[in-house]
C-alpha cells in the first residue's frame, strides 16, 4: 500500500503543472496620417465593447475618420477640469450612420484598468458609447469605476491595450491643437483586424 502510494506521489510529480487557460485577443491596427499602431481588444472581459468597437471596423466606419482630440496635462489644455488626464480622442468619419449606444462595461466588471495604452470608449452620459474611442497616455486611474474624471463615478469601458506603436500614440497627443481640438485633425486611413493572439 505504501509502495503503491509512492508510486503515485511520484508519478503527479512527474506530470507538468496544468496550463492556465489562454485568453484570445483580437488584434486590430489603426492606419493614420502620422504612422500605424496595433491594438489587442480583450472579447472576454469586454464582449459588448469589443463586438460594439469591431462592428464599425468591419463596416469600415474609421475610413476617413479622424484623431481629433488631445487630452494632456498642460497648464492651459483643461482649465475647466480639476481632475487632469492624457489621452487621444478618435472617432468614425461624420457621414457614418452610427449604431445604437452600447451598455457602459464597468471597469468594476470587466477588471480592466485605464493603464499607458489602454483603448477605452468615450462617452457623455451612461450607456452612450457608440464610435469614439479614447488612449490613454500613462495610467488614468480616474478613468476606472469609481474615479473621478466623470462626475457620475461610473468611469469608462476599456476594452484592450496598444501593443505595438504605443510612439506613434504619443506622436498624435503631441500634435498642434487649439485648446483639446487638434489642428487640424489628423486622419484615419482605415482600422483593419490583423489577426487573433492568445495570451
Amino acid at each position: 500500500m505504501r509502495r503503491r502510494l509512492l508510486a503515485g506521489l511520484l508519478l503527479l510529480a512527474l506530470c507538468p503543472a496544468p496550463v492556465a487557460a489562454q485568453r484570445p485577443s483580437v488584434l486590430v491596427r489603426v492606419w493614420t496620417d502620422a504612422g500605424n499602431f496595433d491594438v489587442a481588444l480583450d472579447p472576454v472581459s469586454a464582449p459588448r465593447t469589443v463586438a460594439n468597437f469591431l462592428w464599425y471596423v468591419d463596416q469600415g466606419a474609421y475610413a476617413g475618420g479622424r484623431v481629433h482630440r488631445t487630452v494632456s496635462s498642460l497648464p492651459d489644455n483643461q482649465v475647466q477640469s480639476p481632475v487632469k488626464i492624457d489621452v487621444i480622442q478618435a472617432g468614425a468619419r461624420a457621414d457614418f450612420l452610427a449604431a445604437p449606444s452600447i451598455p457602459l462595461e464597468r471597469t468594476s466588471v470587466t477588471r480592466l484598468r485605464h493603464e499607458d495604452g489602454t483603448i477605452s470608449m468615450a462617452r457623455a452620459g451612461i450607456d452612450t458609447g457608440q464610435s469614439d474611442f479614447f488612449i490613454c497616455i500613462g495610467a488614468q486611474p480616474s478613468l476606472d469605476f469609481g474615479g473621478q474624471r466623470n462626475p457620475d463615478g461610473q468611469g469608462f469601458a476599456a476594452f484592450g491595450k496598444v501593443v505595438r506603436g504605443m510612439e506613434i500614440v504619443r506622436k498624435l497627443h503631441r500634435a498642434p491643437a487649439s485648446g483639446q481640438t487638434l489642428t487640424p485633425p489628423i486622419r484615419i486611413l482605415h482600422i483593419d483586424r490583423v489577426g487573433v493572439r492568445t495570451r
